[in-house]
Formats: structure tokens, C-alpha cells, sequence
């Protein structure tokens, strides 16, 4: 249902950078069916955007914690984002 569509914002940190954490935020959101996007930040931190059904952001929101072999997660902050212009696919922004 498209009312049951969700969009968040999320930021990670820790050792999150180096790790393949973006490639592997990519592969667990299109295992999902998710959109949205993924970036490394200049503070050390990755951000992304996702968007999808209820379910699915809050069971990837849960894997943000995980993150790939090699990722230590210490914080993850997820606040709504607009789902307005609803992007299609997932995508690894530079």
C-alpha cells in the first residue's frame, strides 16, 4: 500500500567507514526492497536515506546496528524524511 510507505534518514557511527559499509547498506536495502540512497560523511560517519514499507525501514533501521564484518556501530540516529520525490533503486552517492 502506498500509505504504508516510509521515509527516514539515517546516520551511522563508529567504525563504519572503511569497512564496505555503504556496499553492504546496498545489498541489505535491495534485499528489502527499499530506495534511497547511501554516503560516507566527512565527520567519519555514514548517512542514508531510505524509503519503503513500514516494515522493511524499521527492520533495516535494526540492521544499521550490525553492519558488515569489521563495523563497530556505536550510534545510529534516525529522524522522518521526506518521501515526496520517492527515488527508485538504491545508489551509493560519492
Amino acid at each position: 500500500m502506498a500509505d504504508d510507505r516510509k521515509a527516514v534518514r539515517v546516520q551511522a557511527r563508529g567504525k563504519v567507514q572503511g569497512v564496505g559499509y555503504r556496499i553492504w547498506v546496498r545489498s541489505q536495502a535491495a534485499s528489502l526492497g527499499l530506495a534511497g540512497w547511501v554516503r560516507n560523511e566527512a565527520d567519519g560517519s555514514v548517512t542514508a536515506e531510505i524509503v519503503g514499507t513500514g516494515a522493511a525501514v524499521s527492520t533495516m533501521i535494526e540492521r544499521f546496528w550490525k553492519g558488515p564484518p569489521g563495523a563497530s556501530v556505536s550510534r545510529v540516529d534516525v529522524e522522518d524524511a521526506a518521501s515526496g520525490n520517492l527515488p527508485t533503486g538504491f545508489r551509493i552517492d560519492a
